[in-house]
């Protein structure tokens, strides 16, 4: 089978796959840790940006904001929150419409938005039109992608297989479909011979979906960790792609070594975001650092509001060392970026 069809197995199988399974994914005793589990400070951060992009839209009497992969509801917790609490106005215009494909991440945050259930909705992207804010963190590393190497001069696809003893390994066969030549056709590059690389189809497919849903005017605005083509395709630095598997917050060594069991994450290529994205008749706004993008959005003023309204000292110390992780350079936001595109 093409790797894109054995990782969609690895990460959502309805009983094996990975963000299917009953495990604990996020924090430290888990294999990774997103912004929203780092700060409520990220949350906090994107109402305020939520609310100013209401004023853009012109203060339109509802504000449909959609979030894609929302996990274990952190994010829309901490988000509703700061709205009702510093932007009642908004609030009351807000309908929260909430997508997760793990049945047991949904269990996890309904419990969590319990307070909020008459504005919070469970629902697909694909069944949502009119949309004023598509956001999306960490989601577009997640999806399943094609692995393709150079060879002899020739585009080939990387597909798994299976040894003599049962075991997972690479073999090399043509593409499985044309739209793999047609990605760095469009892009204007050609790997090296010998190089490897990932191509995220599904990332575009996303990207068109989120189009849809967005209403005229509205918003698409992605978190996640990228680079441009002209970085991510570069020889030799690039040879092997940028596939990787993490397990307790360190890396796998055999990415096809226990599906299931760990997660498998790829560097998303902002370059095919965009492009894919002004096809899909987006518009891109701004593609920006996230530590960058938050100081902008206000992170200080709301550090400054959120330790004044802290209970004790424990909780100010706790809300200072997330704004240093959001903003320090080096530090985790700094790997990061946000691309703001707007439906025309």
């Amino acid at each position: 089978m093409s790797f894109r069809e054995w990782m969609s197995a690895a990460l959502y199988d309805e009983r094996e796959g990975y963000y299917r399974r009953g495990v604990e994914r996020w924090g430290r005793a888990g294999d990774y840790r997103t912004s929203p589990e780092v700060s409520p400070l990220f949350a906090a951060t994107f109402a305020r940006y939520f609310a100013a992009l209401h004023e853009e839209l012109g203060r339109p009497d509802s504000l449909l904001l959609v979030e894609a992969g929302g996990g274990a509801g952190h994010f829309a917790r901490v988000l509703l929150s700061t709205l009702e609490r510093d932007r009642p106005e908004v609030f009351g215009k807000t309908l929260y419409v909430f997508d997760e494909v793990s049945e047991r991440s949904r269990q996890h945050a309904a419990l969590l938005l319990a307070p909020f259930a008459d504005r919070v909705e469970f629902r697909a992207l694909e069944d949502v039109t009119g949309a004023s804010v598509v956001f999306s963190n960490e989601l577009l590393d997640a999806l399943p992608v094609h692995r393709v190497k150079m060879s002899a001069g020739v585009l080939r696809e990387l597909f798994v297989g299976l040894d003599g003893e049962g075991n997972f390994i690479w073999a090399e066969s043509e593409p499985s479909t044309p739209r793999l030549a047609e990605h760095f056709a469009r892009a204007g590059r050609e790997l090296a011979e010998g190089q490897e690389a990932e191509v995220n189809l599904d990332a575009e497919d996303w990207i068109a979906r989120a189009a849809r849903a967005a209403a005229t005017g509205g918003y698409v605005v992605t978190v996640d960790y990228g680079a441009e083509a002209t970085e991510l395709y570069r020889a030799p630095e690039r040879g092997q792609g940028t596939l990787r598997a993490f397990r307790r917050h360190a890396f796998v060594e055999d990415v096809l070594s226990d599906p299931g069991e760990h997660d498998l994450t790829t560097t998303v290529d902002w370059t095919q975001i965009k492009n894919a994205g002004e096809r899909a008749g987006l518009r891109t706004l701004l593609l920006e650092r996230q530590d960058s993008f938050l100081l902008r959005a206000g992170l200080l003023e709301q550090l400054e509001r959120e330790t004044a309204l802290a209970a004790d000292e424990a909780e100010v110390a706790r809300l200072r060392l997330g704004a240093r992780e959001m903003i320090l350079p080096g530090r985790m936001a700094s790997s990061f970026q946000v691309l703001v595109q707007k439906k025309v």
